[in-house]
């Protein structure tokens, strides 16, 4: 866990200086900052996609994550969530829970995460999750800068999803063959699609409503890893 630990100072210390810069940049730097995120994410969630192998594996994922996740309401409770945190800490941003979502799918969904996060519970190597933590602390200048420090907060879901992962590759390490990593990974690069075109403003997107499409593909993947391959 130690990775996680140093990603989650990264995040605190760039989204620091984020916001300090928030208060010296003029609303035209920020507004190009937030753009270029937003492309990368979209270029980022393509080049991931494009790894699939299972395409009706992922289709179906995708379709049945997100009833779950419709029905379970995630984004909504995740949002309220964000909301009790700026009331109980008395935060006037506006847009904090929106910097706290996006910000927790921009650093959790990423092929770094899953994979990183599954080897260093595997054999205890932290490298893959300290670059992702040097990413991540990069971004997060960009993100605070734009969307406040709602981006901070995104430590905590954080740590739960990309330390869950490590723990569980720990004691179940087993259970996960490289064409899971690769398919989740995909599936992943799919949601992060959903982001930029969120981030960029072209339409609201429910991305976090169609999370538990993740978990979909590995018990897919487990049922009929041959079916449907290409």
């Amino acid at each position: 866990m130690e990775g996680t630990f140093v990603n989650i100072i990264a995040i605190i210390a760039g989204t620091s200086l984020g916001m300090l810069l928030n208060r010296r940049l003029p609303e035209r730097y920020i507004k190009i900052f937030f753009q270029v995120i937003g492309l990368f994410t979209i270029f980022l969630g393509i080049s991931m996609a494009l790894e699939t192998t299972h395409i009706l594996h992922m289709v179906i994922a995708l379709i049945t994550g997100g009833i779950v996740g419709e029905y379970l309401n995630i984004q909504k409770r995740v949002e309220f969530f964000g909301d009790y945190l700026k009331k109980r800490f008395k935060i006037g941003n506006e847009r904090f829970s929106e910097g706290l979502v996006t910000a927790f799918l921009l650093y959790c969904i990423g092929s770094l995460t899953i994979i990183g996060a599954i080897e260093a519970g595997l054999t205890g190597n932290q490298n893959l999750i300290l670059i992702k933590s040097i990413m991540d602390g990069v971004s997060s200048v960009a993100l605070a800068s734009a969307l406040g420090i709602g981006v901070m907060f995104s430590v905590i879901p954080l740590f739960i999803f990309q330390g869950g992962i490590t723990l569980m590759a720990m004691y179940f390490g087993d259970f996960f063959p490289e064409i899971m990593i690769l398919e989740m990974s995909a599936v992943g690069g799919v949601l992060l699609i959903g982001l930029g075109i969120d981030i960029l403003g072209i339409k609201k997107m429910s991305v976090l409503n169609i999370l538990p499409a993740l978990g979909m593909i590995v018990i897919l993947i487990w049922l009929f890893p041959d079916f449907g391959m290409v």
